[in-house]
């Protein structure tokens, strides 16, 4: 069994949330930060040219990984393909490519899985998936695996991959009970998942009490952090509703009236992220997964304010020299 971390919850839990959190969002920035993005497949022309755009926006911060979401079947699939063989190809990034259970046999899922392997790819983001039909209720492939605990035991005997796996700390939406989804991630743990990305939240309070329930419940892997920046409230507002996320409502008062007014919008959901971060990193946190939409100025400018920032100015010689394998 891994070891406890020692730089985590437990410790803090001896001082409490006030004694460590007092002054430590103005205290000097953290230069132990590490981040990873993650980007969706483009759908059009237009759309992939604003996904190199974020992607090279966003390279010279020397993310940990990036990683490309998942459909299940048809072009969606071949899109995820090219643009994880792209990145391989035209960056140094490191590239994680999402897989689901949704829609496909275990031979096709474990031939996706060796075409990774064979390319080069080591991390893989493994998840059950969404249901593909107007139901919104899971059926698994009765060819196929079933449950994102099922995939990773499958990718296990495939490569030694890095593996990521969903966490959700206001519980999946489609969990019987709270202690049933922990049961869930702790079978995904068991069957040889590395660590687990959460779900977004807005709520710090509501992350850090999941994860001492994790922790309670004999789950020791990193638990990463994904964050949200907020592009458009009304947008996360509503999609939150449906992904089981809470909206406190203060969160919606910082954004009230700013619906025509995109600048101002920008300022605020930078400084709240930024400052639910460096919370986070005062209580032990210390790797972030950023949910970008295909957009790098927030994420960028979020970054910054945790004291994750280029190596050579942006623009330079040396900054493109980052982003782009030479040749020849």
């Amino acid at each position: 069994m891994p070891k406890p971390p020692t730089d985590n919850l437990r410790q803090v839990a001896a001082f409490g949330r006030a004694a460590v959190a007092g002054g430590s969002v103005a205290a000097p920035l953290p230069d132990d930060v590490e981040v990873s993005f993650e980007f969706f497949p483009p759908s059009s022309d237009g759309a992939e040219a604003n996904l190199w755009n974020s992607i090279q926006r966003l390279a010279p911060l020397n993310p940990k990984y990036v990683s490309v979401t998942y459909g299940a079947g048809g072009s969606t699939r071949e899109r995820t393909h090219a643009t994880v063989k792209r990145l391989l190809d035209e960056t140094n990034l490191l590239p994680a490519a999402h897989l689901t259970c949704v829609d496909a046999t275990t031979q096709e899922i474990d031939a996706v899985a060796q075409d990774y392997w064979d390319m080069g790819v080591r991390h893989i983001v493994a998840l059950r998936g969404d249901p593909q039909d107007s139901s919104g209720r899971y059926t698994p492939h009765s060819g196929g695996y079933s449950f994102a605990c099922d995939l990773v035991a499958g990718l296990r005997q495939i490569g030694d991959f890095n593996i990521s796996v969903g966490a959700y700390p206001e519980v999946h939406p489609e969990a019987r009970s709270a202690k049933a989804d922990m049961d869930n991630l702790k079978r995904k743990i068991d069957a040889g998942a590395d660590q687990a990305i959460t779900q977004y939240f807005f709520d710090t309070d509501v992350y850090l009490r999941f994860v001492d329930q994790a922790r309670a419940a004999g789950i020791w892997v990193p638990i990463i952090p994904g964050i949200m920046p907020i592009h458009n409230f009304t947008k996360v507002a509503n999609f939150s509703k449906r992904c089981g996320a809470t909206i406190p409502r203060w969160l919606g008062d910082l954004f009230d009236g700013l619906e025509n007014d995109p600048e101002t919008h920008k300022l605020v959901a930078a400084s709240l992220v930024a400052e639910q971060c460096r919370t986070l990193h005062a209580f032990g946190d210390k790797q972030f997964h950023f949910y970008t939409l295909n957009q790098a100025d927030l994420t960028y400018a979020i970054c910054h304010m945790l004291g994750v920032r280029p190596k050579h100015p942006v623009g330079s010689d040396a900054d493109d020299r980052t982003n782009k394998k030479q040749t020849g």
